[in-house]
């Protein structure tokens, strides 16, 4: 807009006085990824250049039985079934630089397209990865009646999610890590994954006491979660939500999903319809729920 004048007076706004384009850029803020922090890639090096899928093998479980004097064995002959890993999606960019404006622009545009597609690239991955997993955990591991052992855990579900406040989000933490007990998955390197709103919550609940959360500080005075009994806590834009919006949340172990990109490849070629450069960028990848028992499925609205 330009500076008002007076009646009759000559206004040099857009003739003398030239329109300033900034060549610093403005801030650009990106969702939090967080698949890297929850998922595995033990298998990544296998299927780099070859094919589209590795049978992963598991470890047979072996039946005991009881004996007495005299008894004819039965033996046993261990049979497993392998889980398959496919390499079965892809996402891609691809944007193009006219020569006009790359030599008259002040600033490094396709540098910043590409770094652009970086950050919208794996954020495409990992809400895919988010909502590919939620469905797979165990039947144990979610619905209103989880748990292994004592089936009676309420977890939330789709038609009837689980109502959370700051007086028992602690209690939705709780259940989860006994769920995970149950399924005698291992305690080390168990990940919790919360929208922003639930992050709050946690706040203003008891976890505020900085000796619950094992900090020096409580959460309100360094602003990170930190660990809740035994859980990583990662906040995420990402998760799903339900057809009413409300929110999933995962909890487990990484030994739940494994994910592999095959391939990633960023070239620059010549446009053909016009003076300029492509460039652009493929990512191929997959993911799978390898352990479906390591893996905790839950459905919350914000009470």
């Amino acid at each position: 807009m330009s500076f008002p004048v007076a009646s009759g007076r000559t206004q040099y706004s857009g003739n003398f006085i030239p329109e300033i384009w900034s060549g610093k850029l403005q801030a650009k803020y990106y969702k939090t990824t967080v698949f890297s922090e929850i998922a595995n890639n033990d298998w990544e090096g296998e299927i780099k250049g070859q094919g589209d899928k590795v049978h992963i093998r598991t470890i047979p479980t072996i039946t005991i039985n009881t004996y007495n004097k005299g008894d004819n064995l039965t033996n046993q002959v261990p049979d497993s079934s392998p889980v398959e890993l496919l390499i079965d999606k892809g996402k891609y960019f691809a944007v193009v630089l006219d020569d006009v404006d790359a030599v008259q622009t002040d600033v490094k545009l396709m540098d910043m397209f590409t770094n652009d597609a970086t950050e919208q690239m794996k954020i495409a991955i990992d809400g895919d990865v988010l909502s590919g997993v939620k469905a797979a955990a165990a039947t144990a591991n979610k619905g209103a009646t989880a748990g292994a052992i004592s089936g009676n855990i309420n977890l939330g579900t789709d038609a009837s999610p689980r109502a959370i406040t700051k007086s028992n989000v602690l209690d939705l933490i709780l259940d989860a890590g006994q769920v995970l007990d149950e399924q005698n998955v291992p305690e080390t390197g168990r990940y919790l994954v919360i929208p922003a709103w639930m992050a709050s919550m946690i706040k203003g609940s008891e976890l505020r006491q900085a000796y619950l959360t094992g900090d020096n500080q409580s959460v309100l005075r360094n602003g990170k979660i930190g660990m809740i009994d035994r859980f990583t806590v990662y906040i995420s834009n990402n998760l799903p939500k339900t057809g009413d919006g409300d929110s999933y949340l995962l909890a487990g172990t990484k030994d739940a999903i494994s994910f592999a990109s095959q391939m990633t490849n960023v070239e620059t070629i010549r446009a053909q319809s016009t003076f300029g450069n492509i460039v652009r960028g493929l990512n191929v990848y997959g993911y799978n729920v390898i352990k479906p028992e390591a893996l905790v499925n839950m459905v919350a609205v914000k009470g």
